[in-house]
């Protein structure tokens, strides 16, 4: 038996590139660091918020590359002298990437108690009716 690809079947025209767009969004998904909530929070916008404890804002930056989303963290290596019994916090860089739909915008991020909140907005197309016509050869 032969497996059919999702952008093959016959009345999905135009959409072969569906399936890269899965694969792309499964792979961004790897490793659960840091954790991490999306809601909606109407009806045409979302909420991304990171648990990103520890990170200053300049230790984050948000980047939008090719329709993928992209919050790396990398906090600065400061010695600042002291001494650690135990370390149990980890400082270390994340990279957490969320692939977009076509109309999907980022809208803004802001921090607030150790949390990072990223807004986006989803433009609602406008509904288009088009008539063909048929011409005679």
């Amino acid at each position: 038996m032969t497996k059919m690809m999702l952008g093959a079947h016959p009345f999905l025209l135009g959409f072969d590139q569906l399936e890269r767009l899965v694969e792309r969004t499964a792979k961004a998904d790897a490793g659960g660091y840091p954790p991490y909530n999306i809601e909606q929070t109407s009806e045409h916008s979302y909420r991304i918020t990171l648990a990103v404890a520890g990170f200053a804002e300049s230790d984050l930056t948000i980047t939008l590359e090719d329709r993928q989303l992209v919050i790396r963290g990398k906090q600065s290596d400061a010695d600042d002298g002291r001494v650690y019994l135990h370390r149990g916090i980890a400082a270390r860089q994340f990279q957490r990437s969320f692939v977009l739909a076509e109309g999907v915008d980022v809208a803004g991020a802001e921090m607030e108690n150790g949390l990072l909140h990223v807004d986006l907005n989803r433009a609602v197309p406008e509904s288009v009716v088009q008539e063909i016509s048929i011409t005679r050869r």
